[in-house]
């Protein structure tokens, strides 16, 4: 296949464009965008206010479960890790006879 450059030297030469005329259909206008109030402050510091009352807050309960269950989470994997970690190494020093 040619290169670009090529094409472009041969089309010149023709003097005609390849196939049917390419038009490209025109494409709808995009909407407007209505523009946004802007809020004050104050506004804004009440918003964020009725949001948060929104929230559901976790009791001291599940707060504290939830603590446990991270912590053991990350011993059993520092453990499968270790545990991955030396067999590798076991593998690695029969494999390279150190």
């Amino acid at each position: 296949m040619a290169s670009n450059e090529a094409t472009k030297k041969v089309d010149v030469a023709r003097g005609a464009a390849r196939g049917p005329a390419n038009v490209p259909p025109a494409r709808p206008a995009t909407p407007a965008k209505v523009p946004q109030k802007r809020a004050t402050p104050g506004e804004f510091f009440s918003q964020v206010r009725d949001e948060a009352r929104k929230v559901t807050w976790p009791s001291r309960r599940e707060t504290t479960i939830t603590t446990i269950m991270v912590f053991v989470m990350v011993v059993v994997t520092s453990l499968f890790f270790t545990v991955v970690d030396q067999a590798l190494r076991f593998v690695v020093g029969l494999v390279l006879g150190l």
